[in-house]
């Protein structure tokens, strides 16, 4: 018989192991859930607040990477772990399904061991979930570990036969609404080459990781400059003034980023500013507008265009808080400009002032899904409606701020055909004295940009964002 004090003594409770990089991913993931943050904004914060504890350059490597990839690839992921529960999807608690989302890019998506993969995300459920939940976690992750990707996708996706769009959904991990929409973008651009082979090529552009792409702004550095503080560097495809950073390349390290000769520009967007300073006008090329000037990018490659001949620059931005961001992004810059906050639909300047005007106008953002995936989870079908009298009005406010004889860019981040032709149909209907000006030829050696006059970019034949682009010219 065994005495009281012959007891074992209970076995003192494990303290579960803090990974540095899987703890700043989930953290990511719930302020993109709860918050709706973008994760290129939150990320950056929680790494360098991590690195200050000590985490190193390899697991914030990681830690993007689990973070990207998990969001691009969701859609998947949620049709997998929903076969792998009995119960409905809605009902996990999101937390929880951030932790298994997380492990299941680990095993399906990534190089790292499946027993490391498992044992790391349920240490990372017992720190952030507790122990009842992470043997939840454990046991459905065990089941996805029993197949590959491929045989996950074969086992979850609806025949492309049966329905195609839901098929592609699934195996792209798009929204099926996105996908629709992409495809009607495609075929009015691209009829010619609008099938499934090109549909599918562009979804899966949407969930590679972009390359990170420099502007040289002009009169302030040169790419050659560029190019001798990163010899690793490519040029840019399109665009005379970008650079194309190796993978794992840092920006911010370079002083010329610092000093804003130079920034971080998708070339899509540089090839918009490009083709407004270069589209031919009647008279004089004195006075430019950027009438949606926030972030800042265009407006400082449009400065320094400015600046090379005599011009000046009004940036506006209707937010006082990313006025300021247009601001530190045209600091230094080398012409006259002028930085304001104010309204494009309710202007702050006479009718006819300006030479050349630029709307880059708020959209879905369907074009950036590269670089903001979350976007794809975020917006809905009835948010394309809620943009299209903003991105019309802003239109007519750019056109009556331009004089005859100037000329007026409509630019926006999405393909979606309501956001973009439709937009120009519309105010062009209820406006005289206005004809299109063919944007192709002010795009030198970019390919396959359709019959114009109006010009769409994409990820899978441009390798840029897909920014749209159409130009007018004020007659009368």
């Amino acid at each position: 018989m065994t005495t009281p004090s012959a007891k074992r003594a209970p076995r003192p409770h494990r303290r579960p192991k803090k990974d540095p990089a899987r703890i700043v991913a989930f953290r990511a993931l719930r302020a993109v859930d709860e918050r709706d943050a973008y994760a290129n904004l939150v990320l950056p914060s929680l790494l360098r607040e991590a690195e200050q504890k000590g985490m190193d350059r390899r697991d914030a490597a990681l830690a993007t990477e689990l973070v990207y990839g998990t969001l691009r690839l969701q859609g998947t992921y949620d049709a997998i772990i929903a076969a792998c529960i009995d119960r409905p999807l809605r009902e996990v608690d999101p937390p929880v399904l951030d932790v298994l989302s997380l492990g299941a890019h680990q095993l399906l998506a990534t190089r790292i061991p499946t027993h490391a993969a498992v044992s790391a995300t349920v240490e990372l459920a017992r720190a952030v979930l507790g122990d009842g939940r992470a043997k939840f976690v454990n046991a459905v992750l065990r089941r996805i570990s029993a197949q590959d990707l491929d045989a996950w996708i074969e086992q979850v996706a609806p025949p492309y036969d049966e329905d195609a769009e839901d098929h592609l959904a699934v195996v792209h991990s798009h929204p099926r609404w996105v996908v629709s929409s992409l495809w009607d973008a495609l075929g009015r651009w691209q009829p010619g080459a609008s099938g499934r082979t090109a549909i599918e090529e562009l979804l899966r552009a949407d969930n590679d990781r972009p390359e990170v792409t420099l502007v040289a702004r002009p009169g302030r550095v040169t790419v050659a400059e560029l190019r001798e503080a990163l010899p690793e560097a490519g040029d840019g495809r399109w665009s005379p003034y970008a650079l194309r950073l190796a993978e794992g390349g840092d920006p911010a390290g370079l002083a010329a980023v610092r000093e804003n000769r130079a920034g971080v520009q998708d070339e899509g967007s540089q090839l918009v500013a490009l083709a407004l300073a270069a589209a031919p006008l009647d008279g004089p090329d004195r006075l430019w507008l950027d009438g949606c000037a926030g972030p800042g990018g265009k407006a400082a490659l449009l400065g320094a265009l400015a600046a090379e001949r005599g011009a000046a620059l009004v940036a506006s931005e209707k937010q006082p808080h990313r006025a300021r961001l247009v601001a530190r992004a045209l600091a230094g810059n080398p012409g006259p400009y002028t930085v304001i906050a104010a309204d494009g639909t309710r202007p702050a300047w006479a009718p006819g002032t300006f030479d050349r005007v630029l709307v880059d106008v708020p959209c879905s953002g369907l074009g950036a899904l590269r670089r903001r995936p979350e976007a794809r989870w975020r917006r809905r079908p009835d948010d394309i409606a809620g943009f299209g009298p903003l991105q019309r009005d802003l239109l007519r406010g750019a056109i009556r701020a331009t004089r005859i004889g100037g000329v007026v860019g409509y630019a926006t981040c999405s393909p979606h055909l309501a956001e973009t032709r439709a937009v120009v149909d519309d105010v062009l209907r209820g406006e005289s004295g206005l004809e299109w000006i063919d944007a192709r030829p002010l795009l030198p050696g970019v390919p396959a940009l359709g019959d114009g006059p109006d010009v769409q970019l994409w990820p899978h034949l441009h390798g840029t964002d897909a920014m749209y682009l159409a130009l007018l010219r004020r007659t009368a």
